[in-house]
């Protein structure tokens, strides 16, 4: 792995080639302000009018990697093939916290492919943002704020155990979930203030795009698996 390219001390937009719509980049950037591409996620930038400080990846998507770099912006190949564009941002990046738009309304293998990697990385706080949901990998202990009747679905991603939980539905305390077995999608809040925690890194939470923020403001305030 490469080493560190891009490095700040705030959130971060991370900008893929999947679907993107408008909204979602400039919902992202009111809470992530700086701009990064994975590969061709910056001409998407571009369509949208904005520009980004660094692209990274593969470059095999990047229609005119000349103009970005004329432009000022950091053009960064790493060629090496066993990850994908959204991994190698994800290891040359360190930020507060990312969200990435353009990896969720896409392709399902790419979708696929990024809820790998988050499981991957869950030692960094990521936020996918797509046109239905968002979703993230769940720290070990997760505190949110959320209107009742709200969905939380949660999917895990490898074996582990609820440890315990308030203001769902199904309550997940000493469930022991796996993908192919038991899972968690579909559930609601009940209260304003929702708490989870598990025993080991693994659960995808999703939400409708509306939570942004309040996720945003709960996976700040959450600690990292180690």
């Amino acid at each position: 792995m490469s080493d560190i390219l891009y490095r700040t001390a705030s959130n971060l937009t991370l900008i893929g080639a999947g679907g993107v719509t408008a909204n979602q980049l400039d919902h992202s950037l009111a809470l992530a302000p700086e701009l990064i591409a994975a590969d061709g996620g910056a001409d998407q930038a571009k369509e949208f009018g904005h520009s980004v400080l660094s692209v990274i990846g593969d470059l095999d998507s990047l229609t005119n990697d000349e103009y970005w770099q004329k432009s000022g912006t950091s053009v960064n190949r790493i060629a090496e093939q066993s990850t994908t564009d959204f991994e190698k941002c994800l290891y040359s990046v360190e930020a507060s916290l990312i969200i990435g738009v353009g990896f969720m309304d896409g392709r399902a293998d790419h979708q696929l492919a990024a809820f790998s990697a988050l499981l991957r990385f869950s030692h960094k706080k990521v936020i996918l943002l797509g046109q239905c949901d968002i979703c993230f990998l769940c720290p070990p202990e997760l505190s949110l704020q959320l209107p009742p009747a709200t969905r939380l679905s949660l999917f895990p991603l490898a074996p582990l155990t609820g440890i315990r939980s308030s203001g769902l539905k199904w309550p997940i305390e000493d469930l022991k979930l796996a993908p192919g077995q038991a899972i968690g999608t579909s559930n609601q809040t009940v209260s304003t203030e929702v708490e989870i925690a598990f025993d080991a890194p693994g659960m995808l939470t999703l939400l409708p795009p509306e939570h942004l923020e309040a996720s945003v403001l709960a996976l700040t305030n959450a600690r990292n698996w180690q």
